[in-house]
């Protein structure tokens, strides 16, 4: 009989569906979050990527761990690395959501995570996605609401803008199949866009003025810090728009086709899809 998956992550943009889409599968699903609450019907346990102390728990009864940095946090290795070892020890599958671009350089920390993973033992998948489209409600609302306004340091670089629904679809095929183990995958959306070009796409669909604004990285970092961001966090998010600068985010792949059976979802269908949350 197959063991449980933990998703950690669970209450996250990729982890909310991608516990959905197993749980649709029949499978048996420990959602882990740092509240440990139940999510859409699946168990939940309490799990702090920065608390070893609570891995044990959450790994208990575990054959597949979909792995995961949430938000806010950047010490990607320091904190990966005891999960996988953790994960490792058990003999637990682990499908590990890292970032588009890191494989360029192993000095990467999350490529060093990469490297941990593929030397631990034990089955594993990575998966690379880029940017995601969800950012636009997530982190750029907030211009768009006070300003008409997206401003951020990507100066006319494009990105292959990714629906965080189609990495939850791929993750659940990672999960629940050995035909993709020992490989990486580099998700991205089914084409490239500039941020004038998907403003153009968000006050389109809620019918007032959206503008691309770059700004320098210093300006940037100041506006999240002046919305309440950590700076520690605003300065790391200013430094991940350099590849977007220069141009390596605006790669298309065809590898959420590959793992889930569908195209992946187009920006515009997404604006329109979030029309009215980007308009409230």
């Amino acid at each position: 009989m197959a063991g449980k998956i933990l998703v950690i992550g669970a209450t996250g943009n990729v982890g909310r569906p991608l516990v959905k889409a197993l749980l649709a599968r029949g499978e048996a699903v420990k959602a882990a979050s740092r509240n440990g609450k139940p999510v859409d019907g699946a168990e939940g346990v309490v799990f702090d990527v920065a608390d070893p102390m609570t891995f044990p728990n959450a790994f208990e009864d575990v054959d597949r761990a979909f792995v995961m940095l949430p938000s806010g946090y950047t010490e990607a290795k320091a904190l990966l690395l005891p999960i996988i070892e953790a994960a490792a020890t058990r003999g637990v599958k682990v499908v590990l959501q890292s970032v588009l671009g890191v494989d360029a350089d192993d000095s990467i920390p999350y490529r060093q995570a990469e490297i941990a993973l593929e030397k631990s033992g034990v089955r594993w998948v990575v998966l690379r996605p880029n940017w995601f489209t969800d950012n636009f409600v997530n982190y750029w609302k907030p211009g768009i609401d006070a300003a008409g306004v997206i401003a951020v340091p990507a100066a006319d670089g494009k990105s292959s803008f990714i629906d965080a629904r189609d990495i939850a679809d791929s993750a659940a095929a990672a999960l629940t199949t050995d035909r993709f183990d020992g490989k990486a995958f580099n998700l991205t959306g089914p084409e490239a866009l500039g941020y004038a070009e998907a403003a153009a796409l968000i006050s389109e669909a809620i019918g007032k003025p959206v503008a691309y604004q770059a700004v320098d990285d210093d300006t940037f970092v100041g506006i999240l810090v002046g919305a309440g961001v950590p700076e520690v966090y605003a300065r790391f998010l200013a430094s991940i728009f350099y590849p977007v600068r220069e141009g390596w985010t605006a790669v298309v792949t065809d590898d959420v086709r590959t793992l889930t059976g569908h195209p992946a979802r187009q920006v515009a269908a997404w604006v329109k899809e979030n029309a009215a949350i980007l308009k409230g």
